[in-house]
């Protein structure tokens, strides 16, 4: 059941579906990496977008389980979907991937969101690919030295259009396998025709700041509740039942 449609339901259909479960998956953006060593879960895009659902109405639970971790790639998350992603009995998976695969190759890039999206589709969850943000594009003054040799080779990455190439293969991917896309990274780039894209990462490398958050969640949210006018206006009550 889609969470559009889960959002509605009253006591009887709570007893029998649930409570929503979104797992967002992915490396450190997901985990909520800001600034260097600073993670924060509150202002992390899947709490935001958590949030946004409860404003629509708040009877229906929704929880949200982190299954990102900081340095990893999609190969390196294979083996941990079952563990960390398929047992909770998500509603909705997120898969956000790219910002430490670019460091390899194209194609175990490809083949390991491949094997992703066909366990995520497979598990009958509702699965959206949300693309990252962009990377540096120069090296900043203020990027702490400990990672300035990396801010070089992010740099180049983003502007000898690495980068570019890396999500625009697998936005192809994920519509010939017919998973929903949130494409965040085209929208980094439009913004970046007017500013300054460095300097709205926290880290001036790959985190984005806290409220560059919001892009990913209001993003999220629009693709999630596309279309759909009919929402309950009164909550069910949550007076204990007796009899």
């Amino acid at each position: 059941m889609k969470i559009a449609n889960k959002i509605n339901l009253d006591y009887n259909g709570l007893i029998e579906h649930g409570p929503i479960n979104i797992v967002a998956f992915g490396d450190s953006v997901t985990h909520g990496a800001v600034g260097p060593g600073e993670i924060n879960y509150e202002t992390v895009y899947w709490n935001r977008l958590r949030k946004k659902i409860l404003e629509v109405r708040d009877y229906v639970p929704v929880n949200t389980i982190d299954a990102g971790i900081g340095g990893i790639d999609a190969k390196g998350s294979l083996d941990r979907i079952d563990t960390q992603v398929l047992n909770h009995n998500p509603d909705l998976i997120i898969v956000c991937f790219g910002l430490n695969d670019v460091n390899g190759t194209l194609e175990e890039y490809l083949t390991s969101m491949r094997k992703i999206f066909q366990r995520c589709k497979d598990s009958g969850a509702e699965t959206i690919f949300m693309t990252p943000n962009m990377l540096n594009t120069y090296v900043a003054e203020d990027v702490p030295p400990e990672y300035a040799d990396y801010a070089v080779k992010t740099a180049q990455m983003q502007n000898n259009g690495k980068m570019d190439l890396f999500m625009e293969s697998a936005v192809t991917l994920a519509e010939e396998m017919g998973i929903t896309v949130c494409d965040c990274y085209a929208q980094w780039k439009e913004l970046s025709k007017t500013e300054d894209t460095t300097m709205l990462l926290a880290n001036r490398i790959n985190h984005p700041t806290k409220e560059m958050h919001e892009l990913f969640a209001q993003s999220l949210f629009n693709i999630i509740f596309e279309g759909r006018d009919e929402i309950a206006k009164e909550n069910d009550s949550t007076m204990f039942r007796g009899k």
